[in-house]
């Protein structure tokens, strides 16, 4: 199939998701989600391809009509790389006055001995039309470079007359160069059309992801409230629950719109399978997942729309690349200054906000604690450097005169006191981590016992003997 019925199939079938309620036990509500048809906007908004191809044809039959088929094209093309030559140079320049429209220019380098054109490379009916064209406009004003005006009924090349031979060129004295624009209509067409839908879709896209960002921010004012451990033992138990949750979207990664999809439905099945959400105990928690799985799921119907435009622009592209041997397919991308669609950041950035605004509402463990015992960095001493380490492996260090920090090697750790102990830090982990605090202290108790005691030492219950 190709790829323009493919992609009009993708728009009208390859979308967000509906949500659709499955039944569960009491006090759960888990949410599975079907594919759907993208808003008509979205599709309104995609890029033109058919048209774009259309487009090229015009280009196309433009090219051929002035002798500078694909084939003579991708000849000078060849020959300036390999041996040095100038053959010809298109560039998508904008406008003057820093304005942000292309403009497409074709400049042909034309090789001339007494007035006559000789590159060997092209063929006899094309350098008859640029011979006309470089010597016609240098008697009109002598400058390099010279914007003719082009007369399509005279310059109609013969695609079966071969090209004349290299000796037809040999000089004692090199040849003059003389650069000479060639006036196209369709090239300009194929890019404003081009061009503006790409900024129509970075508009569309910066919409989208600033509404995404106001329902990222809601959902993360929504967790910070849910979870809270000073609103009761319901709330406290629910942000266990949620640490759960959210361990299993560990790998924030970049990923591709298949990834995602994949992802997403990996981790709802094993959110279904390990009951979490049915474990949940408030019902703002409960409804704090379902805005948690619409968001990724708005998410993923973004990133998809994104995918399947830029790949549109990359096939587009390839194509008139393909048909005319011109060569844009790298420096479009960097003319047109697309900060969205082609740069492909929106996903990036909205998934690094959930991340910070959501994920972060709920604090995971592994990232309180200790480097050196790897349990809950309780008591936390903080160094002068800004590292954090539990009182214990401290002391051990400093017992063993170490006086660097394992991280950053800073002479830091015998300069290390009471001073350095962290009040907020050992509050904060008191009220999020209150299992794993007393987990250490218990442990912390047991080894200082060892060691004034011997290595007998037990934390069972004291008995009279």
């Amino acid at each position: 199939m190709k790829f323009a019925q493919e992609f009009k199939k993708a728009l009208q079938r390859e979308g967000g998701f509906t949500q659709r309620e499955t039944a569960l036990p009491p006090q759960s509500a888990l949410l599975t989600y079907c594919f759907a048809r993208l808003p008509q906007r979205w599709i309104d908004s995609a890029i033109p391809y058919g048209q774009l191809k259309k487009c090229l044809k015009k280009v196309t039959r433009e090219l051929e009509t002035i002798g500078l088929d694909r084939d003579t094209l991708a000849q000078l093309a060849a020959s300036q790389t390999s041996a040095g030559d100038l053959g010809f140079h298109y560039d998508l320049d904008g406008e003057p006055f820093n304005s942000k429209h292309l403009r497409p220019r074709l400049t042909i380098f034309v090789h001339l001995k007494d007035g006559v054109v000789v590159d060997a490379k092209l063929s006899p009916a094309t350098r008859d039309f640029l011979e006309k064209v470089a010597i016609g406009r240098a008697e009109q004003q002598a400058q390099p470079a010279i914007t003719p005006d082009v007369d399509h009924e005279s310059s109609a090349s013969d695609d079966n007359e071969a090209p004349a031979s290299e000796t037809d060129c040999i000089s004692v004295t090199p040849c003059p160069v003389r650069q000479v624009e060639i006036p196209l209509v369709f090239d300009g067409e194929f890019f404003d059309i081009l061009q503006n839908d790409v900024f129509e879709l970075d508009t569309l896209q910066g919409e989208e992801a600033e509404r995404l960002k106001g329902e990222i921010a809601s959902l993360g004012r929504t967790m910070t409230r849910t979870t809270r451990p000073a609103n009761g033992k319901k709330a406290r138990d629910d942000m266990a629950r949620w640490r759960e949750i959210f361990e299993l979207e560990s790998d924030h990664g970049a990923r591709t719109a298949a990834q995602a999809l994949k992802q997403l439905q990996w981790f709802q099945q094993e959110v279904l399978q390990r009951k979490h959400v049915q474990n949940l105990r408030l019902s703002a928690s409960r409804e704090a997942f379902t805005m948690f799985l619409n968001l990724n799921a708005m998410l993923l119907q973004n990133l998809k729309f994104q995918e399947i435009n830029q790949l549109a622009v990359t096939k587009i592209l390839k194509k008139f690349d393909k048909r005319t041997s011109l060569g844009v397919a790298k420096t479009f991308p960097v003319a047109v200054h697309s900060e969205r669609l082609l740069a492909g950041s929106v996903a990036r950035d909205l998934c690094a906000q959930v991340s910070s605004e959501v994920i972060a509402t709920v604090p995971q463990l592994d990232d309180y604690l200790c480097p050196i015992c790897f349990a809950v960095a309780y008591w936390p001493i903080r160094l002068q450097c800004e590292h954090v380490f539990c009182s214990r492996c401290l002391v051990k260090m400093q017992r063993k005169s170490e006086r660097f920090c394992p991280l950053c090697r800073g002479d830091v750790i015998m300069r290390a006191g009471l001073d350095n102990f962290d009040k907020a830090r050992a509050a904060f982990l008191r009220e999020y981590f209150p299992k794993e605090v007393k987990e250490k202290v218990k442990a912390n108790e047991l080894e200082r016992g060892k060691e004034i005691f011997g290595p007998d030492y037990t934390d069972g219950p004291c008995c009279v003997m």
